[in-house]
C-alpha cells in the first residue's frame, strides 16, 4: 500500500492569497500546501480521502486510472469542493463515495445536482454510500475502519487502513471508545493547525503531539497546517523524535 499526500494545507491553502509572510513567500516547495487530501493505492485499488477544490491540480500529474472509492471526512468545502472534477473518471464506471449521515446530508445540500434522481447530462455519476464509525468495510483489497472524531461540535470521520496507517484531519477531540480503534497503528497522520492562538475546532501542534503520544504510533505526520505554523524545515527541527510535518507530494510505502 502506498499513501500520497495530495495536499497538507488548511482551508485557505499556503500561500494565502494576499499574504507576504515568510512562509507564503518561501521558495521551498515543502512550504506550498494545497487543501487536505490523500491518495491510498495498492496495485489493484485506488482510494481518495477527501476531494477538495484543488483536486484537479493535484490529480493531473498522476496516472489516469480508475478511482475505486472516495472517503469523505466531512462536507466542509475545502474537503468536498472538487467533487465535480471526478467527471473524467466516470468513464471507468460509477464513482462510489463513502460518508457518514451528517456529511451525506451536507453534500446533498451543497452539491444537489451531483446527486439528483434526474441528473443534468454530464454531471458525475456518483453512488453515495453511508458509513458508520466502528463499522469496517472493504474496497477492493483495502480494509477501512471509520473513526469518529470531533471537529469542534461537529462529528466527522477519520480512517484507519488495515493495521498500518490511520488518517485524521480537522480534529479537536476524540472520545475514548474511538481512541481504542487506533490501538497498534504504526503510522498516524493528524492535524496540527499552528503553535499558538487556540482554535475552537482544530488542534494546535502541542495537542497533536500529545495525541500522538497517547496513540503510541511509531511515526506521526502532521497535516492540515496553516502558514502561521512557520517554515517547514524550521518546524521539523523543533518537533520531537517520531513526529514530523507532512508535505504535498510526500509518499509513504507500506
Amino acid at each position: 500500500m502506498e499513501i500520497t499526500f495530495l495536499g497538507t494545507g488548511t482551508s485557505c491553502g499556503v500561500p494565502v492569497i494576499g499574504c507576504h509572510c515568510k512562509v507564503c513567500s518561501s521558495k521551498d516547495v515543502k512550504d506550498k500546501r494545497l487543501r487536505c487530501s490523500i491518495l491510498v493505492e495498492t496495485a489493484s485499488t485506488r482510494l481518495l480521502v477527501d476531494i477538495g477544490p484543488d483536486f484537479r491540480e493535484q490529480i493531473l500529474p498522476r496516472p489516469f486510472r480508475k478511482i475505486d472509492g472516495i472517503l469523505i471526512t466531512h462536507s466542509h468545502y475545502d474537503h468536498v469542493g472538487g467533487m465535480d472534477d471526478i467527471r473524467p473518471y466516470c468513464q471507468f464506471g460509477e464513482i462510489h463515495v463513502y460518508a457518514d449521515a451528517i456529511a451525506r446530508r451536507g453534500m446533498l445540500e451543497m452539491l444537489p445536482y451531483c446527486f439528483a434522481e434526474n441528473r443534468y447530462p454530464g454531471v458525475p455519476a456518483i453512488q453515495l454510500n453511508e458509513i458508520r464509525a466502528g463499522e469496517p468495510f472493504v474496497i477492493g483489497d483495502i480494509e477501512v475502519m471509520p473513526i469518529r472524531v470531533m471537529h469542534g461540535q461537529l462529528p466527522i470521520m477519520g480512517f484507519r487502513f488495515g493495521r498500518q496507517f490511520a488518517y485524521i484531519t480537522d480534529m479537536k477531540t476524540i472520545d475514548d471508545d474511538q481512541l481504542s480503534l487506533l490501538d497498534g497503528v504504526d503510522t498516524l497522520v493528524v492535524n496540527a493547525l499552528r503553535f499558538d492562538n487556540p482554535h475552537h475546532s482544530h488542534q494546535l501542534v502541542d495537542d497533536a503531539v500529545a495525541f500522538a503520544c497517547k496513540v503510541g504510533a511509531r511515526r506521526t505526520l502532521l497535516t492540515h497546517v496553516c502558514h502561521d505554523i512557520g517554515l517547514h524545515e524550521e518546524v521539523n527541527a523543533m518537533l520531537p523524535v517520531g513526529v514530523e510535518l507532512a508535505y504535498d507530494g510526500q509518499s509513504l510505502a507500506f
